[in-house]
């Protein structure tokens, strides 16, 4: 913590220095001035606007950031069938693909991607797919083709 207030006022006191050089003022040979209401009501009225203009920044990224224009990319898990305690199968719909997953603690691993008339499940069918149907679909698609 100490660090940061020791960068803080290291950078306050470069910020102070380049204010004083681009003005002109010696700051040794000025004399102090009071401050008046007027001067801190104007401080406090630009440090309020800003501190607005950053949050509409924030504000606006944050919402650029979820921006996707092609709204066929997105993913969706289509089902899913337990192997183990910690293994898993899955089907991940991307798109027009589908793509079988093997998901285990340390690792994601694709099994098979499947296009076209091979894709598993209809696109209207969505994650309420019971398990029973999808190891069916999954057994008939790994008898179909062979293992690598």
């Amino acid at each position: 913590m100490r660090s940061k207030i020791g960068l803080f006022g290291l950078l306050l006191y470069f910020v102070a220095f380049a204010c004083f050089a681009i003005s002109g003022i010696d700051p040794s040979k000025t004399t102090v001035n009071t401050l008046g209401v007027g001067d801190v009501m104007t401080w406090a009225l630009a440090l309020l606007v800003v501190l607005t203009i950053f949050m509409l920044c924030i504000w606006g990224l944050s919402k650029l950031n979820g921006f996707n224009p092609n709204h066929a990319e997105k993913m969706r898990v289509m089902g899913g069938l337990s192997l183990g305690m910690r293994e898993k199968v899955m089907l991940l719909q991307v798109g027009k693909k589908q793509l079988i997953l093997a998901v285990t603690p340390g690792r994601i691993e694709t099994l098979l991607v499947l296009e076209g008339d091979d894709c598993l499940l209809g696109e209207n069918s969505g994650s309420t797919t019971h398990a029973a149907g999808f190891a069916y679909k999954l057994m008939q698609a790994m008898n179909v083709r062979p293992d690598r």
